[in-house]
């Protein structure tokens, strides 16, 4: 028997939230395989997340499964997509268009995940006028006006640490209330903004960490043998 799924679903705590695109990315290789359906352990297996808690999550958004049976591979995935936003197209601006900003503007999977790259800002005049994925770079002056004409939902700071408070300032009196930010520094904005920080020496660092304890005998620095 199928569960209906719950008229008001409860709120989802963050950690939930989090691990809902890593559950919409498996089940949309599952589709494009072909699977029809599959049990929670084998979901679990495929986004590397213990049964228990899969479960768990999902049951915040409503019983999708049935018992004996599994999951409707192509239902629940919809229902997960729906639940956080991507059925729908999310206008996309991104500032600093550098060698980060050129890679997350030659990205192919924001307009296959609901995001939609609608400008390309850069202070830089020599970077104006360039075409990257096929958007032309604009200046950043023109940033209000695009969030106006363009309805822009979220903005992505690719821009260097000095630069990227400034460039959060703008987007939030723009009207941009969510910003995924890739600068290598902690940004201030108001209640109600939602930042999402990209740190990719801070994940480097903690491999690091992780590796060091895995070859406990790796040979001190000068500074550790100084202080022997």
């Amino acid at each position: 028997m199928t569960s209906r799924p719950s008229a008001e679903p409860r709120d989802i705590p963050e950690a939930t939230v989090a691990r809902l695109p890593v559950y919409l990315r498996a089940l949309t290789t599952l589709t494009e395989d072909g699977v029809a359906t599959c049990s929670s352990e084998e979901l679990a297996q495929a986004t590397g997340v213990n049964s228990a808690k899969l479960r768990k999550d999902l049951s915040y958004l409503g019983s999708y499964g049935t018992r004996g049976v599994g999951y409707d591979v192509a239902y629940l995935r919809y229902q997960i997509a729906r639940q956080i936003g991507v059925t729908q197209d999310w206008p996309v601006v991104i500032v600093g268009i550098g060698n980060l900003g050129h890679a997350l503007a030659n990205y192919s999977g924001f307009r296959s995940r609901g995001f939609r790259v609608v400008a390309l800002l850069d202070a830089d005049p020599q970077r104006q006028h360039e075409v990257v994925a096929g958007v032309d770079v604009r200046p950043f002056d023109d940033l209000e006006t695009i969030v106006a004409d363009c309805g822009v939902a979220i903005g992505v700071i690719a821009t260097p640490a000095g630069a990227a408070q400034d460039v959060a300032d703008r987007m939030v009196a723009a009207g941009i209330r969510s910003i995924l930010n890739f600068a290598p520094t902690v940004l201030s904005v108001p209640d109600g903004v939602d930042v999402r920080k990209v740190d990719l020496s801070i994940e480097l660092q903690i491999l690091a960490y992780h590796e060091q304890r895995k070859s406990p005998h790796l040979p001190l620095t000068p500074i550790e043998e100084a202080a022997i």
